[in-house]
């Protein structure tokens, strides 16, 4: 997989639900997480950003993330819960829109359920910029668009690189 494999902003598969990976399909995720965590470091080369992807946006229609900061981490069938009530407002941006900026609110916290790449079961707590980063993967798993959020119609801008 490679920078040019992710799905741009109009495609409706970007506005699917994805389905749950199953216990059956673990032996296939090894080279997609690695060709996923491939395509965060090109995007990162070029945008000077980027932290996560979730499968969808490389048309992979199931629920997975990676997660790369320091290491690739697969995040298979993530669940959020325990959201704050505190909430945090942020100038999102998104792979499948690279120069698009959306203005909008997150939850501060929340823990996250999820199977990792040996089907162990991990729940994690996450604080302000890894809480809005999972809640922006999570939501692209139920085909739910950052600009979505959007606070008003004010709240878009171009990313100046």
């Amino acid at each position: 997989m490679h920078l040019s494999d992710i799905i741009l902003l109009g495609d409706p598969r970007l506005h699917q639900r994805c389905a749950p990976v199953e216990p059956a399909e673990l032996d296939r995720l090894l080279p997609i997480v690695e060709g996923m965590a491939n395509v965060i470091l090109e995007f990162r080369a070029k945008y000077q950003a980027g932290r996560a992807i979730a499968a969808p946006q490389l048309g992979i229609m199931k629920r997975l993330v990676v997660l790369h900061i320091d290491q690739p981490v697969a995040i298979i069938n993530p669940v959020l819960f325990d959201k704050s009530d505190d909430m945090m407002e942020l100038w999102d941006d998104c792979m499948s829109f690279p120069n698009l900026l959306v203005r909008l609110q997150r939850h501060r916290y929340c823990k996250m359920h999820f199977r990792d790449l040996q089907w162990q079961e991990q729940v994690w707590e996450l604080e302000d910029d890894l809480s809005e980063l999972m809640q922006h993967e999570c939501d692209h798993l139920e085909g739910i668009l950052a600009i979505q959020h959007a606070k008003d119609v004010q709240s878009f801008r171009w990313k100046i690189a």
